[in-house]
């Protein structure tokens, strides 16, 4: 055979492998598993399973525990488990009001988070400048060294082109309209960046941290200063063409009513705004409506008294109306089997929730409405980060991922790898331990040179 041929077959086992590496991690994320379990799993021989076992073991990713009992007599099978402090991962959520920095281990529980008011319409530039301090105070709280940091992922309330990362002419964000947004984080934070909309990435919390975790079809929906939508069809996010689709708070509910932020006259967000609300309830309370509520009305306060006063409540159940509207057609459109409402909006609770049901199922084809479920989010506040955890860890368990990954966990590796001294009974690295061993993996350095760190793009290539 020429070695023309023979390369693309060489490639092509390469693959394979990064392909079943990556699964292997995939399942080691959802929990701890013995050798059998995965190779039963991932329908893989023992043998193969061990070979890329023995290399994770090695890198630092996997680590070997507890042993449990396996059915047949005197036969214990050891359980795998991700090494979730391998590599860490920096979670950047900015909110309109807010900018909030978690940083983050491979599970994404938080190992330090920092989170301030700041109002995204003070630019770019002092939103930069904010992140680099959070983030600098983050590390320095960890005691965590940068080099350890595999990614940053960041959720913006704007559209953003999935591609370039830069925000494109974003209503609520105005002097954001072009701005490049992944380019310059990595400039001033010298790691890898990924940007979404945040509504993306509520859905990507959603599935693999909310209860509908799995659900392949489900359309997250963030109520707040802005009204935005991730729509995750078949277990794939659906951006469109260049990152824009799920704006629904731009659709039109009424062609003839009050224009939006966006110019669209009668559009979603005209109606049902965070601060559009705040507005028509101090309007009526200054009219006169009958409310408990002081002057001047605040979110808060309509979100703390959306049960109890006659004003609040009215509020809330107009705004449930009124978004229901808008699910209305994204149900008739994707038919999926959850809509999870979240944001500061899903706060007022089962008000809003109850008049937006039944606005949106009132309005939906009977193929489209049985079987779908609208609920509001149980993640809170943490939504955002955990978003963007999904989101770095759908780039890193992924076969072009696993390079960079594999060269952030050794530098984590070496970082808590104890040193040799001329006093110490330890053996150096490489002596005293079968190869393969856990042993060795914690106290060998790697056989072959680090590889750079890979550049990520927001579009997904690695």
């Amino acid at each position: 055979m020429s070695v023309a041929a023979a390369v693309p077959a060489t490639l092509d086992l390469a693959a394979i492998r990064a392909r079943h590496t990556s699964l292997l991690l995939r399942l080691l994320w959802d929990g701890d598993r013995a050798r059998v379990d995965i190779a039963r799993d991932l329908g893989l021989s023992r043998s193969a399973i061990s070979s890329i076992v023995s290399e994770l073991i090695g890198v630092g990713l996997v680590e070997e525990g507890e042993t449990r009992g396996s059915g047949r007599a005197g036969r214990r099978a050891t359980l795998l488990s991700l090494n979730a402090r391998s590599a860490a991962l920096l979670a950047i959520d900015l909110g309109a009001s807010h900018v909030r920095v978690d940083l983050m281990d491979l599970r994404c529980r938080p190992l330090a988070s920092r989170t301030v008011p700041h109002e995204v319409l003070a630019g770019p530039a002092e939103t930069y400048a904010l992140v680099q301090r959070l983030v600098e105070g983050a590390l320095q709280e960890a005691g965590m060294d940068p080099g350890r940091v595999a990614l940053v992922g960041v959720g913006v309330p704007g559209p953003v082109d999935h591609d370039t990362g830069r925000v494109i002419r974003p209503p609520n964000m105005p002097g954001w309209d072009g701005e490049p947004v992944r380019a310059a984080l990595q400039g001033r934070l010298g790691l890898d960046v990924l940007v979404d909309n945040d509504a993306n990435l509520g859905a990507q919390a959603e599935v693999r941290f909310g209860p509908h975790r799995g659900v392949a079809d489900l359309i997250y929906v963030k109520a707040a200063t802005g009204i935005g939508a991730g729509v995750l069809l078949g277990g794939r996010l659906h951006r469109g063409v260049r990152g824009g689709a799920g704006e629904i708070g731009h659709i039109s509910i009424n062609e003839q009513g009050p224009v939006g932020r966006s110019g669209n006259p009668g559009s979603l967000e005209s109606y049902a705004a965070a601060q559009v609300l705040v507005a028509q309830a101090e309007a009526r309370r200054a009219a006169g409506a009958e409310t408990r509520l002081s002057g001047p009305v605040t979110l808060p306060a309509l979100v703390r008294h959306a049960e109890t006063d006659p004003l609040a409540r009215e509020i809330w159940e107009g705004a449930g109306h009124h978004l229901g509207v808008a699910i209305s057609t994204t149900l008739n459109l994707f038919n999926p089997a959850v809509v999870v409402i979240g944001g500061r909006l899903a706060e007022a609770g089962p008000v809003f929730l109850n008049a937006a049901r039944s606005s949106a199922l009132s309005r939906t084809m009977q193929i489209n409405a049985e079987r779908t479920r609208i609920d509001l989010s149980t993640l809170g506040a943490d939504a955002g980060v955990l978003g963007a955890g999904a989101m770095m860890l759908d780039q890193l368990l992924t076969p072009r991922g696993l390079p960079h990954l594999y060269a952030v966990s050794r530098v984590s590796m070496a970082a808590q790898q104890p040193k040799w001294t001329a006093g110490s009974r330890a053996p150096p690295a490489g002596e005293g331990a079968a190869a393969g061993s856990p042993s060795k993996a914690r106290t060998s350095a790697p056989a072959e040179p680090t590889p750079p760190p890979t550049v990520f793009s927001s579009g997904g290539s690695i």
